[in-house]
């Protein structure tokens, strides 16, 4: 007897063939996006689409892992027919929210090399930095907009060009830092002999005439 997982995938490669999507080109991406909402489902959907990316969309954390087969159950559907670039997830979901879906996947060792993407309304710091270090590769604002999808499309494509660019980010940063923290005033460069005198020189009160004629000796009477 098939199980829901293995039924969901079933009916989602269906609705593929059914649409003309199943002959994927071989620069095509295939993204599994997840959100409880569904017109925020319907939007997400549509900037892959117009990206040229393959879209499986669900409305629940559980339904993702049902989708990837990591619900527990054995399904005798290939995943190898279906190869997950990249998943997309909302971050306030019921029942499992996409922070729990995110550790689900870095736990499998099937998925853990896949990214995952976070997106939420809200935009709060500790919820940014609990998601980056639990190895999202990234936290989007929402309204999820076509520019960030096709930033997200572009570094998928380079191989991992977005994280080499960051990285040499970061380098260029703490250099910078090092470099304010070691500028004491000692350590600034020094000016050349003549130019600092003619600056010197040059910020100096011009003097009146008067003051810049030789004093005339004095002359002493004799009585």
């Amino acid at each position: 007897m098939a199980t829901a997982g293995e039924i969901l995938r079933r009916n989602l490669t269906e609705s593929f063939d059914l649409s003309g999507d199943s002959q994927m080109g071989s620069g095509e991406l295939h993204v599994l996006a997840v959100d409880d909402s569904h017109v925020d489902r319907k939007v997400i959907e549509r900037l892959l689409k117009i990206s040229s990316c393959k879209v499986t969309a669900v409305d629940s954390g559980t339904r993702a892992l049902e989708y990837l087969g990591l619900d527990g159950e054995k399904s005798s559907v290939g995943f190898d027919n279906m190869k997950v670039n990249l998943i997309i997830t909302d971050y306030s979901m019921p029942g499992m929210t996409g922070y729990e879906l995110l550790k689900k996947i870095k736990e499998s060792s099937a998925f853990r090399e896949v990214p995952v993407v976070i997106m939420s309304s809200e935009n709060i710091l500790t919820r940014i930095d609990r998601c980056l270090e639990e190895g999202a590769e990234e936290y989007i604002v929402k309204p999820v907009k076509l520019s960030d999808v096709n930033r997200l499309k572009n570094f998928m494509m380079g191989g991992g060009e977005r994280k080499e660019t960051e990285e040499k980010k970061n380098h260029k940063r703490t250099f910078s830092v090092d470099y304010n923290a070691s500028s004491s005033p000692s350590s600034l460069p020094q000016l050349s002999q003549p130019f600092a005198c003619n600056l010197a020189s040059s910020q100096l009160p011009t003097s009146s005439p008067s003051s810049s004629l030789p004093k005339r000796p004095r002359l002493h009477t004799m009585d």
